[in-house]
């Protein structure tokens, strides 16, 4: 399938989500919105789109949509047209979709999580959802790590049969992209919260078996669900693309005293002298007293009068959480 196809494939962005697992990074920023080796997540999967030939794109936004609105803006940067559904109450990954779909308006368009990174073929995806006449086909792998990661089991024909909770094996692994048909979303009530796997998708195979398929491909795909993901994708990426380590943000400061390996610092960022950071997550604005040592930890400025959660500690002005 040629890229001139796909620009009639609208594509929908899950970036509405809380960042729950990123916390305290997610106090910050939204998930989408945190530099991944260099460039924010949700401008990493836009490129990807637009790479395929995908020219129209909606951002489905709930939490600190701003960090995500202002690094994407209109999209025209990225030859793109990007606009944005806005939720509250957050709606889900089924009801997320049933209300953009009036801005979408068309009858088939990807779904892609904004919480994840994939080299999906997209015009293979697209042409195989068309010849099989699913409601959707989702984009797996061969399961990675039950785990870790849920699953998807596929009959002989390619047919979805079921999804299997994390910790039980399964055969394969939902990589967060997907081909869907508008009329999927026909029944989900608007305005309400609801899921796909969890819900709506068992509910159409029950109707209509066969109508979800599998897409099995073996396309690369990275995790950014916590922050270990998080940093270990950064890294690797950098490390794949050539990029200098430490990744240091935008009006960073590290004392030439100071030892920093292996690391993330994100923007205004202040290391002062004797400070030590080994695989660390530092967030916007942080400064990192002298003689401090941090290793294997997500870093952020307190916020007034927080008190930690499980996991967290704080040290001085700063909010750390153990990788």
């Amino acid at each position: 399938m040629t890229n001139a196809r796909l620009d009639t494939w609208p594509a929908l962005v899950l970036t509405a989500g809380l960042g729950t697992r990123l916390r305290p990074l997610s106090y910050v920023r939204a998930k989408p919105a945190m530099p991944v080796a260099g460039e924010p997540l949700v401008c990493r999967i836009l490129t990807w789109l637009a790479s395929h030939g995908v020219r129209d794109v909606v951002l489905n936004l709930h939490y600190r949509p701003q960090t995500i609105t202002a690094v994407v803006g209109d999209g025209s940067d990225l030859g793109l047209r990007v606009r944005y559904s806005y939720e509250d109450p957050i709606l889900g990954s089924a009801g997320g979709p049933r209300q953009a779909l009036p801005m979408i308006d068309a009858p088939r368009f990807f779904i892609v999580n904004g919480d994840t990174l994939s080299d999906v073929e997209l015009g293979a995806l697209a042409e195989s959802h068309e010849a099989c006449q699913a409601l959707a086909t989702m984009a797996l792998v061969v399961q990675p790590d039950s785990g870790h990661y849920g699953g998807v089991s596929l009959d002989a024909q390619g047919a979805v049969t079921g999804f299997a909770r994390r910790g039980t094996p399964s055969p394969y692994h939902f990589i967060g992209v997907q081909a869907v048909n508008a009329e999927a979303f026909a029944n989900v009530a608007p305005g309400q919260p609801a899921e796909t796997v969890g819900a709506l998708y068992p509910h159409l195979l029950a109707e209509r078996p066969g109508c979800v398929r599998g897409f099995v491909c073996d396309a690369t795909f990275h995790d950014i669900g916590t922050p270990q993901d998080y940093l270990d994708t950064s890294l690797l990426l950098a490390r794949q693309e050539g990029r200098p380590l430490p990744l240091v943000g935008r009006n960073c400061s590290i004392d030439e005293a100071a030892s920093v390996q292996d690391s993330v610092l994100w923007d205004d960022v202040v290391v002062e002298a004797g400070a030590t950071l080994d695989r660390c997550l530092v967030a916007d604005g942080v400064r990192v007293p002298a003689g401090a040592r941090f290793e294997e930890a997500a870093i952020v400025r307190r916020p007034a009068g927080y008190a930690p959660l499980f996991g967290e500690e704080i040290a001085g002005s700063l909010l750390v959480r153990r990788l």
